[in-house]
């Protein structure tokens, strides 16, 4: 099957035996996190997807070893502004940036957001932006979860989005985040090799369970010890969606805050019992970034400090 003619990026996915049954939807959402089922089924509806070079329907069950075909173009009505929102930017030049996002800012436009998101700030900040993942998503190159805080590096051309998206498939962007979980790690270092994929009930969820799951490894160490707390250090050997949040909360340690996965709503200080001030998100930082940089290849790294929320609840815990 010839590509098409225009520069709209096309996926190929090929289903595993794994996935016989599935329907193309659900197969679909599986593999594209970042959309919406409505906005897959608009696809297939509208002939983006492809099998086997024919249009399909979203009911198709899957096979195992079909061509798949996606067109990745951009919903028409859905406009990309920019807004004068703040950024805390940490390094730039004419190839990248590295923004240090904070907690409650969404990176992209998806079901219902169309402002106040990352691109927004960033298409007021800069004059350009790279193309090469998409007209949804200029610049991103990879993704921090709504509640989670730190460092995110954004392509300015699609010469640097290309390279920095190698590394990140080849793995050798060391990633490293701090989070507070729930229960006592016992060992001082471990690692998570569960693999990951789509709740099948619970679609925003991702589960070590699924049977489309995808390898994932995460590696810690404990960097301090609370009652009935922990405080982690976690390097992130793949970038699967949620990881971190699915993997300590599959050890029963789920992140503080992070209800969807099943920590409470409130958290009690030690043998007390006295409930802490809420946090208001997850206790999940993006606290260390490290990569080659995309055109003359030198070595880059950042780190950015816990937020004042974070470190205050730390405080408290310390305190208590």
């Amino acid at each position: 099957m010839n590509r098409p003619p225009d520069s709209t990026p096309e996926l190929k996915l090929l289903p595993q035996a794994g996935d016989h049954g599935n329907r193309l939807d659900r197969f679909l959402q599986d593999h594209l996190p970042d959309r919406s089922r409505a906005r897959i089924q608009a696809l297939i509806q509208a002939g983006h997807v492809r099998i086997e070079g024919s249009a399909c329907k979203a009911s198709y069950r899957i096979k195992g070893g079909e061509d798949i075909r996606i067109r990745l173009v951009s919903p028409g009505p859905a406009r990309l502004e920019a807004e004068p929102i703040p950024l805390e930017i940490v390094y730039e030049d004419d190839d990248l940036a590295v923004v240090d996002k904070r907690a409650g800012m969404v990176v992209h436009q998806g079901a219902g957001v169309r402002t106040g998101t990352l691109v927004n700030a960033l298409l007021h900040r800069f004059r350009t932006l790279s193309e090469a993942g998409g007209g949804e998503r200029p610049g991103i190159v990879h993704r921090l979860d709504k509640q989670t805080s730190g460092l995110m590096v954004i392509a300015r051309n699609d010469l640097s989005h290309h390279r920095l998206a190698r590394q990140f498939q080849s793995r050798q962007v060391t990633k490293k985040y701090i989070a507070l979980v729930h229960g006592a790690v016992q060992r001082e270092r471990g690692e998570i090799r569960s693999a990951i994929g789509r709740d099948r009930v619970r679609r925003i969820r991702m589960t070590t369970r699924s049977r489309q799951a995808r390898p994932a490894h995460t590696a810690y160490r404990v960097l301090e010890r609370f009652p009935g707390l922990t405080l982690l250090e976690l390097n992130l050997k793949t970038g699967r969606t949620h990881q971190i949040r699915v993997h300590l909360s599959s050890e029963n340690h789920p992140v503080v805050g992070d209800t969807l996965y099943g920590a409470p709503a409130r958290v009690l200080a030690g043998d007390s019992g006295r409930p802490l001030p809420r946090l208001g998100r997850n206790f999940l930082h993006a606290a260390n970034l490290r990569f080659h940089h995309p055109r003359h290849l030198t070595p880059l790294e950042f780190s950015s400090p816990l937020p004042e929320e974070l470190q205050g609840f730390l405080e408290h815990l310390r305190d208590g």
